[in-house]
């Protein structure tokens, strides 16, 4: 019998995320579009006004405030409805009106910062001391002021903003291509019992016991990418020529240059975390080998990089993996773990299983006003739940940010985003470790970490090169076609697997369609690799007991953006201008590679004595 993938109706609603805690119903939905339509009017009414003085200014923040909290809702709902199954019509049809209403706002205020930067920092600032209500607003001037050399005209800032939507058309392509479009061949088994490939069930299928399924559903998921690598390339290239556009229209020197000023960081962010990389591939190779010989394999593929190193799969249903997730982040305290546990099981804050037309991957989402709501495909082992640990990070995030902070600052830059994630995962795989008394769970535990540091601190910098080279591809005016980028792609995996793995280059090329949202985003997935790094230094901290950790990290979680990411990180206590918690986390990743080792010649060992 095939192993099949549920459809949508067969998931039990405890397992779905609840919907109806943002709007009771589609028709509540649509009456806050209705009231947005019919607020928005009120903001043209602005414009060329914001000099008048103070109560002026208030009242536009105000009212963009209220519009931007109605849309953003509306979104978070659309989102829900259509990310659980990108193949229903009707689901496709309400996210495109809920993103062509966010462009319209967006575009209705862009006047705004142009109008703020005329006034200038002096005088608003002498409003602040008039209508002491606007002091709130202190910083996100100060970061508007930064900005100040790369804010166009009322004009050209209406024009920027327009551009968002007809500009989402290249990843939202490419996501529907991968998320509903996509025909996978089923894998099978070596006894021909087959297994339904999805978005859901991959990661599962790669770690699988039985090498000829993970073979085949990485061949045959590389497969139905490369059938669409010209589609999918010319996609891409969309996506990164709007990122060189948009750049030179603000007068960057580079998307790169744009992409660190959004988060207002020195190039040094970037360029530590790449040497730092390409000096410590050796580290990678050596895991190679150390996986290698642990299967007992004479060459290693690329299929074998998740394979299981013990008969003895470790088990984490769902329910056993919320319990193990809240004790390895008591160290955090009673309200935070008493919040997450509420909102895993009372307030159905995560969508948890795979299903047909599901959305890949999984991710946390929401706005102030509404649960912080996570997006899994999950598959009950030990990968699953780290994956929802990463989630919750990013959503207890969510959680502090929107209670501590006004709406201005209700949020936080995807720099800071992965140093919560990660540290979740850190603590609890810290806490299992220390569990860890049979060998069988202790190796698949390391696994589990290691395949984190694989995507985190291995795919994630080699995307990241990957984004530098195809950027700068454009900007000298080059062509980019699918079958260079699979070449560019497969170059980078070749110098990462050294001589360690057997490459297919073309399948290994194919690595970037598999990325369909992270290689939109202008120079992204770099922040991944940072974030790892940011995140066992704090947790190093935490886990030492050491004085005011806690409180230092819970700050970081409550200050949004009301300060610059670099500074609320270092308050925090890690500095990522430097390269040393980049350096540390590589000799985090070392020592898990020499403790694995020790662990699979202890076992091989013991099975070579027994055979004897």
């Amino acid at each position: 019998m095939p192993r099949l993938v549920r459809d949508r109706s067969e998931i039990p609603v405890k397992h779905t995320w609840d919907a109806s805690s943002v709007f009771a119903s589609d028709t509540a939905w649509e009456a806050e579009i209705v009231q947005v339509y019919e607020k928005l009017p009120h903001l043209s009414r602005f414009r060329g006004r914001l000099v008048e003085g103070p109560e002026t200014l208030l009242n536009f923040l105000t009212i963009s405030e209220q519009l931007l909290h109605s849309v953003g809702k509306i979104n978070v709902y659309a989102t829900m409805l259509y990310a659980v199954d990108t193949t229903d019509q009707v689901a496709v049809a309400r996210r495109d009106r809920a993103q062509s209403l966010y462009a319209r706002v967006v575009s209705a205020m862009a006047f705004s910062e142009p109008e703020l930067l005329a006034i200038g920092a002096e005088k608003l600032h002498e409003w602040m001391s008039i209508e002491p209500r606007l002091a709130t607003y202190d910083h996100s001037f100060d970061r508007l002021e930064q900005r100040c050399a790369h804010t166009r005209s009322v004009e050209v800032e209406e024009v920027l903003h327009q551009t968002s939507e007809p500009f989402n058309a290249a990843v939202a392509i490419h996501s529907v291509l991968a998320n509903a479009d996509l025909r996978f061949i089923p894998a099978h088994d070596s006894t021909g019992e087959t297994y339904e490939i999805s978005q859901g069930t991959i990661d599962a299928l790669l770690a699988h016991s039985d090498r000829t399924v993970r073979r085949t559903a990485w061949e045959n998921y590389a497969d139905a990418h490369l059938a669409l690598k010209n589609t999918m390339a010319s996609c891409l290239a969309t996506g990164v020529k709007q990122n060189v556009f948009t750049a030179r229209a603000r007068g960057y020197a580079s998307a790169l240059e744009a992409a660190l000023d959004a988060d207002f960081l020195p190039s040094e962010v970037f360029h530590n975390l790449i040497a730092a990389f390409r000096n410590h591939l050796p580290i990678w190779h050596r895991y190679w080998r150390v996986r290698r010989q642990a299967l007992g394999y004479d060459e290693l593929y690329p299929y074998d990089i998740k394979a299981p190193l013990t008969s003895m799969p470790t088990l984490a249903p769902y329910h056993r993996a919320i319990e193990w997730i809240c004790e390895g982040l008591q160290p955090l305290g009673d309200e935070y773990v008493s919040v997450m546990r509420r909102g895993l099981i009372e307030q159905r804050w995560v969508d948890v299983y795979p299903n047909r037309g599901k959305r890949a991957g999984a991710f946390s989402m929401g706005i102030q006003g509404t649960h912080p709501f996570i997006m899994m495909n999950y598959n009950n082992d030990i990968f699953g739940l780290s994956t929802l640990a990463h989630e919750l990070g990013h959503s207890m995030h969510s959680y502090y940010t929107r209670a501590n902070q006004p709406f201005v600052y209700a949020n936080y830059g995807l720099f800071a985003a992965e140093v919560a994630s990660n540290l979740n995962q850190a603590l609890v795989r810290s806490h299992l470790l220390a569990q860890a008394e049979e060998h069988d769970f202790h190796i698949a535990l390391i696994e589990e970490a290691m395949a984190n540091f694989h995507r985190y601190f291995f795919i994630m910098p080699t995307l990241a090169r990957f984004e530098l080279e195809i950027h700068q591809r454009v900007e000298r005016g080059q062509p980019l076609s699918a079958d260079t980028l699979i070449a560019i792609m497969a170059d980078l995996f070749a110098e990462g697997y050294g001589d360690e793995v057997i490459m297919d280059r073309e399948r290994v090329g194919m690595t970037w369609g598999e990325f369909s949202t992270h290689l939109y985003s202008n120079f992204y997935a770099y922040k991944y690799a940072t974030g790892i790094s940011g995140a066992h230094a704090l947790a190093e901290g935490i886990l030492a007991g050491n004085p005011g950790a806690v409180k230092r990290y819970l700050d970081f979680l409550k200050a949004g953006s009301s300060q610059y990411p670099l500074d609320i990180l270092k308050h925090a206590g890690v500095d990522l201008t430097s390269p040393e918690p980049i350096e540390q986390t590589f000799g985090v990743l070392e020592n898990f590679v020499d403790r694995l080792e020790k662990l699979t010649t202890a076992v091989r060992r013991a099975s070579n004595t027994t055979l004897l």
